[in-house]
């Protein structure tokens, strides 16, 4: 078990190595520049998973499914959120089914802990959840929305059955415009971080905070990230993460009970 630094997850989980990029929110995934990390380190599941591309190091699009992982979640005694493979994605093409059905029932064994899933690809999600007709209560759904390019994950987010859905907008990375967030229970928001980070504007925060309120929404601002609400480039820790003059982490309100 990995303690995480992300501030809407306790622990992560990664039965899944390697990626492939799709859209604008990959361009800087820091999921890219911890696999070679891991990969440096000696770390097997993690070597040759990205190629040199423009000078940067990117996914090439190999996946590993980790059959050893998947015994982990019963020896952690302690109740936590747990985001899975905060690393890859559980529903990318290369994973089988028949390994997303052995998470599934790893979770089900594990009522204690409350994991959350973030896709890109939220259509498979659905289907994938819809077909196995059984909503586990401590499984939790999103898909991560940059901008208004890819607010059509939205949809397929709200058709896919479960406890508690939600949407990462980080990296947000432009304006989601007029947002419908009917039955979505979680909204997650933050800018970009690292030397290549692209800016957030406070009015895009704006947006989706006043939807929350509309939808009865829990709101999470998890960070300024690189670039502040004055449009200055700092460290993330100095922007900080208030926003409105307080610092929000609102949970689903299933969490809460």
């Amino acid at each position: 078990m990995a303690n995480s630094q992300i501030e809407w997850t306790d622990t992560t989980w990664n039965p899944v190595a390697g990626c492939s990029m799709v859209k604008s929110g990959c361009l800087n995934c820091y999921a890219m520049e911890m696999s070679r990390r891991l990969e440096a380190m000696g770390v097997e599941k993690y070597r040759g998973l990205l190629k040199k591309t423009n000078h940067k190091m990117i996914w090439n699009g190999i996946i590993r499914e980790d059959k050893q992982a998947l015994s982990l979640p019963y020896k952690w005694k302690k109740p936590h959120k747990k985001f899975v493979n905060s690393l890859s994605d559980l529903f990318h093409s290369g994973v089988s089914d028949n390994f997303i059905h052995q998470i599934w029932k790893v979770m089900e064994e594990t009522p204690r802990h409350f994991y959350q899933i973030l896709t890109k690809r939220p259509q498979r999600m659905a289907d994938f959840v819809t077909k196995l007709n059984r909503v586990l209560p401590n499984v939790w759904l999103g898909t991560s929305v940059e901008n208004q390019e890819v607010t059509d994950r939205i949809e397929h987010l709200r058709g896919a059955p479960a406890i508690v859905r939600f949407i990462s907008f980080e990296p947000l990375i432009g304006s989601v415009g007029n947002i419908n967030l009917n039955n979505i229970h979680w909204a997650i928001v933050g800018g970009e971080s690292g030397s290549s980070a692209r800016p957030i504007k406070e009015e895009w925060i704006d947006d989706i905070y006043d939807a929350c309120r509309i939808y009865n929404t829990a709101f999470f601002f998890k960070q300024w990230g690189r670039w502040g609400k004055d449009n200055k480039k700092r460290s993330k820790k100095a922007n900080g993460r208030e926003y409105k003059g307080a610092v929000w982490n609102e949970l689903p309100i299933a969490y809460n009970l």
